[in-house]
């Protein structure tokens, strides 16, 4: 919890109200000096005259006292899997009132709210009304507004501004991402060039450990990287057979050196989906098929797995990296979601053309792996 600012509250209520201490002491029923020692902090009102005070400046005891109901970060990432969890087993609407009234509840705690936006963002489209889901979008929108403007916390506002632009694309407005994130990312700027400064440091200080650690972080999160962007490039140029399968080559070696199935499914699934989405453009059916296959391959892998984060023998600083993530190793969608997810996938009006037995019998092994869960 907040330190309580009740005495600089009362100075401030009692001025915007425009009365004198004498005037709100008669008021309570109390002497003026009674009221100079609440604003000075020699002293704090009765409890039981705090109802009468809110009364008087038409706030609530909590807004008077400046009580901010925070969560420790075990509280969030605990608070986060519970809802997450409630959202694969009960009704959407029921969830979402839940998580709406601990937003209201904890309005001051950014990184709870910055977490909700991800939670909202990862389930808003299980709700079956299109006009609802725009609504949840805005709302997410909403509260990384207020983070922006309330949060003093550099790293949480920098998340809650791609957060909104994850959104704006999702709502098709894709010039508003363009002119917020253009200028923060411009290649031309310091990046990642910070992460090598900050490891040289460790390496003058003497301190290997550390260096370690985030030099492993770094390569993980650029290989990664890579296979993303190799995923994008062959949106970009889907049209472009030749140069998708020299993006397909680098990344597909790239996964193997790295072990990429292993340590992160997810992300070289929804590579292979694409290489699939490719193929099937081009009107590749066998290559189409094979990568479809590793795609459900790999979805059932990491149900079977567990939806957890973790490293290797070579990435051996990761699992204490994911723990202390904000959410921990934990996966921020629950296998019900993750399957419900890939079977949509199948169901791509692009894939229509292929022999439908094919994509029912892909589609037959996830429901299988659903009935598991």
């Amino acid at each position: 919890m907040s330190t309580l600012r009740i005495s600089e509250n009362i100075v401030r209520m009692r001025r915007e109200k425009k009365i004198t201490q004498d005037e709100l002491a008669a008021f309570v029923g109390v002497t003026k000096a009674s009221v100079s020692k609440w604003e000075t902090g020699q002293s704090m009102p009765d409890i039981l005259l705090l109802p009468q005070l809110a009364s008087f400046f038409d706030v609530t005891v909590d807004e008077l006292l400046g009580y901010e109901p925070q969560l420790s970060k075990e509280q969030i990432k605990c608070c986060y899997h519970r809802l997450a969890e409630k959202f694969a087993e009960h009704p959407f609407e029921e969830v979402m009132q839940e998580s709406e009234k601990l937003v209201r509840k904890y309005y001051s705690c950014y990184p709870f709210l910055l977490q909700v936006c991800v939670l909202w963002l990862n389930h808003y489209n299980l709700s079956k009304d299109q006009n609802r889901q725009i609504e949840i979008l805005e709302s997410i929108s909403g509260l990384c507004e207020h983070i922006l403007e309330n949060c003093k916390d550099i790293g949480i506002c920098n998340d809650a501004v791609g957060i909104k632009a994850m959104v704006e694309i999702q709502c098709g407005k894709a010039a508003e991402v363009i002119e917020s994130l253009e200028e923060i990312l411009d290649p031309n700027h310091m990046q990642g060039e910070k992460e090598d400064i900050l490891i040289q440091a460790y390496l003058m200080t003497g301190d290997m450990e550390k260096a370690d650690y985030f030099t492993q972080i770094a390569m993980f999160k650029n290989v990664l990287a890579l296979v993303v962007n190799g995923t994008q490039l062959m949106m970009i140029h889907g049209q472009q057979l030749e140069l998708c399968e020299k993006v397909m080559k680098r990344i597909d070696a790239i996964i193997e050196v790295f072990q990429l199935e292993a340590l992160h499914p997810n992300s070289i699934a929804n590579y292979q989906y694409q290489a699939a989405i490719t193929y099937c453009i081009q009107g590749k059916e066998e290559e189409t098929y094979q990568r479809l296959e590793s795609f459900v391959e790999l979805v059932i892998r990491l149900l079977q797995e567990g939806i957890v984060l973790h490293g290797d023998d070579f990435f051996n600083r990761l699992d204490t990296w994911f723990e202390e993530l904000d959410l921990g190793a934990k996966g921020v969608r629950t296998g019900k979601f993750v399957i419900e997810s890939a079977v949509a996938a199948l169901e791509n009006p692009v894939l229509a053309t292929l022999k439908q037995e094919k994509i029912h019998e892909l589609k037959g092994r996830l429901m299988k792996e659903e009935e598991k869960l």
